[in-house]
């Protein structure tokens, strides 16, 4: 433990001399069993019961591929927790990793706006407590349906979040309010999580690389490094890397802006406008960056660096919170609730769009009504008081 607390102080140096800044920052090892518990419950061990946490739990029980080297959260002081049995060089790339997370959290505008890193830690118990004592007064069934209503609209949003505006025009009991407002305020505390996440992870990818190169490890304990490093940003043939695409943004900034440019970067940006603005051309060629058109089900690959805008379009779309439909609010009387699907060409995926209008008419009471497009058809989607739902044609207006 003495070697890891000399090798901290040595990586917070270094990184603030690069013009780094940080929350106070712990450490914690703790076993594996132990992180498959914070893993379930998003980093707060202390958070409010759900039978959702319990599916999660089982899915990384039988997964061991995707257990972390380390959990980190958005607190102030940041608190990190590293596996026990990671060994040595693992442990020190990851509190350089850990570092740079924090510098993220505390300089990054999106963080700053919509969390109060202060209070994190209590928030989540505080949470934690109401929603027992709610159990205890209504039972656990009639708690778990309001929040089943709340996990299903919780990003869901256009100029505000829909549960935002179920809390703010809704009359319901105060109980079911809180609940709402509870899911609402953590969803808020995970949205600026959900769109830096290649800002981000890139961020402490390109610190971990940068700054362990500056401590004097030993020629195994380097090449140990270089060998970790290169195996989390490497190219992935299935799924895009977010810690490759990331870091080599980054580093192309380092080169050609140098550090000054970057702090400045990662204090203003998320993923979208990351992307928008600092994929080069020649950088998403380099990538392997390419889109695809499906002509009865094969995949017909474009040119991609001559439609360069096609690939960043795609990318932006596919990250973050715009994989959510977005719902604009048109109506709310007495009898109904009418929302329209903001289309961005994407169709809804109809199973999930039934289901979430049986949410919402279980917590409503009244028939909503749902304004969308399939097949170029505009259509209504109604879920009547009865749970029943059915489709009906529109004509163009």
């Amino acid at each position: 433990m003495e070697v890891l607390i000399d090798y901290s102080k040595q990586i917070e140096t270094i990184e603030k001399n690069f013009g780094l800044s940080f929350y106070p920052q712990e450490f914690e090892l703790i076993n594996y069993k132990d992180m498959l518990g914070y893993m379930t419950y998003l980093g707060f061990i202390n958070h409010y019961p759900h039978w959702s946490f319990g599916k999660t739990y089982d899915k990384l029980k039988n997964n061991l591929d995707v257990m972390p080297f380390e959990i980190i959260i958005n607190s102030n002081p940041c608190i990190a927790y590293l596996l026990k049995n990671n060994n040595l060089i693992t442990q020190i790339l990851i509190i350089a990793h850990v570092y740079a997370h924090n510098d993220f959290f505390k300089n990054n505008i999106f963080f700053k706006k919509n969390t109060n890193a202060k209070n994190a830690i209590q928030m989540f118990k505080n949470h934690a407590r109401r929603v027992n004592n709610y159990i205890k007064q209504f039972g656990e069934e009639n708690v778990e349906k309001i929040l089943d209503v709340a996990h299903a609209i919780k990003y869901y949003f256009e100029e505000g979040f829909l549960l935002d505006f179920i809390i703010q025009n809704v009359k319901l009991e105060e109980w079911k309010i809180d609940l709402l407002q509870i899911v609402a305020e953590q969803s808020r505390y995970f949205y600026p999580q959900i769109e830096t996440k290649i800002i981000n992870e890139g961020w402490a990818s390109f610190w971990h690389y940068k700054t362990l190169k500056e401590l004097n490890l030993s020629a195994d304990k380097y090449l140990g490094f270089i060998s970790l490093h290169n195996n989390i940003i490497s190219s992935r043939f299935d799924v895009l890397n977010p810690y490759y695409i990331g870091f080599k943004i980054w580093d192309e900034i380092y080169k050609h802006e140098g550090v000054k440019k970057m702090l400045a970067i990662r204090e203003f940006n998320k993923d979208s406008s990351f992307i928008r603005d600092y994929l080069s051309p020649a950088l998403a060629k380099e990538l392997g960056l390419y889109s695809y058109i499906e002509d009865n089900k094969i995949k017909l690959i474009t040119n991609t660096y001559r439609d360069y805008e096609s690939v960043q379009n795609i990318l932006i779309n596919n990250m973050g919170l715009n994989n959510v439909p977005k719902i604009e609010v048109i109506e709310y009387t007495n009898n109904k609730f009418l929302i329209s699907h903001i289309s961005d060409g994407r169709e809804l995926d109809l199973f999930y769009a039934t289901e979430t209008l049986k949410h919402l008419n279980f917590l409503l009471e009244k028939e909503i009504i749902l304004l969308t497009h399939f097949s170029g058809v505009k259509r209504q989607i109604i879920c009547d008081k009865q749970q029943k739902v059915h489709v009906k044609n529109l004509k163009f207006d």
